[in-house]
């Protein structure tokens, strides 16, 4: 589970690490329901129309929102979504079936760590530096002018995994969010639907750490 992160604040560093620019009207602090960045692949580039970007940025609620939803405080329940059930809960199902993958460049997550039995929370960032780019779906909800883009951050079992597996509370199933490779990102924006899941793995424990 991740409720809490950084996203990226440089529009330079937003740049270079994934060759977007920075739009408006986003929050670097994000919590559920706020608005942030995210990158998806646009639908013209398969028309094979040179001046479209392989990328774009752009900002969304984080806490997807399905077509059906009422309001948007339902984004609070969507924040994370399962990769195991993705495809099949209803919240998520049209996203995920339609291809609407995304990447949420962010600096660093926040998680509850309980080893001193009380929840701490801890800043994860890349020992390397570099950003990270997180794996979502994303749709866009309501009508007309109303219209809302919203996304969510996958997530995968991380019992066996060397650091994720320190946080949340005692007994509980240890998850993480699925951080990309650098060399995925592309692939992950454009496979079939059926090869998506290949990409939905535990990142390397080493090449994350605890940060200030």
């Amino acid at each position: 589970m991740c409720s809490h992160y950084e996203s990226i604040r440089d529009a330079n560093r937003l740049l270079q690490y994934f060759g977007v620019e920075q739009p408006l009207d986003i929050c670097f602090d994000v919590w559920p329901t706020y608005c942030s960045t995210f990158i998806i692949k646009p639908d013209e580039v398969d028309t094979g129309d040179e001046a479209v970007a392989a990328w774009i940025a752009l900002s969304g609620q984080f806490g997807l929102l399905p077509h059906w939803a009422k309001d948007t405080t339902f984004g609070r329940r969507t924040f994370n979504a399962r990769s195991e059930t993705v495809s099949e809960k209803p919240s998520f199902k049209e996203a995920w079936r339609n291809g609407h993958r995304c990447i949420i460049p962010v600096e660093a997550i926040y998680e509850p760590d309980w080893r001193s039995g009380k929840a701490v929370q801890t800043r994860i960032a890349r020992n390397d530096g570099e950003p990270m780019g997180i794996a979502g779906l994303w749709s866009t909800w309501g009508q007309g002018s109303q219209k809302i883009d919203s996304f969510t951050m996958l997530t995968i079992n991380a019992d066996d995994h060397a650091l994720m597996n320190q946080f949340h509370k005692p007994g509980e199933e240890k998850r993480m969010v699925v951080i990309l490779p650098k060399a995925s990102y592309k692939d992950w924006l454009s496979v079939p639907v059926h090869e998506a899941k290949v990409f939905l793995r535990q990142y390397p424990a080493d090449r994350l750490g605890i940060s200030s």
